[in-house]
């Protein structure tokens, strides 16, 4: 029980990372700045609130409101859902070019796994 929170825990630090990535420039320079500080860096909410000069529930405030904000960003926008999307393309195009047995082109199919490799390494 307490292992599926962690991982839960985990998830959400993963998803809100990656939201923050595509749409974290569009909150304000105090929510990202407490943001990072929180998710990114994992301070907690005594030490940002000691940071900031504010209180510990005006950091949680502010962290629930960007989080808010940037998961109704992708709820419009979905860039990250696309974003995941064309990963899992690339990683499936990936896996059918490295079946195919090709006797000529064969540098060429390199250069294109190179490509591929590059793509998913952003």
């Amino acid at each position: 029980m307490e292992q599926e929170r962690k991982d839960e825990g985990l998830e959400e630090r993963v998803e809100l990372s990656l939201l923050y990535d595509f749409y974290g420039a569009l909150l304000k320079e105090n929510q990202q700045r407490m943001f990072e500080a929180s998710i990114l860096e994992d301070y907690n909410f005594t030490e940002i609130a000691e940071e900031e000069g504010i209180s510990r529930q005006g950091v949680y405030d502010a962290i629930k409101r960007a989080t808010k904000q940037l998961r109704a960003y992708e709820e419009k926008l979905g860039l990250v859902a696309k974003f995941e999307r064309q990963k899992k393309l690339v990683k499936l195009l990936k896996g059918d070019l490295q079946q195919l047995k090709v006797s000529e082109g064969g540098e060429h199919l390199g250069r294109v796994l190179d490509i591929l490799d590059e793509i998913l390494e952003e």
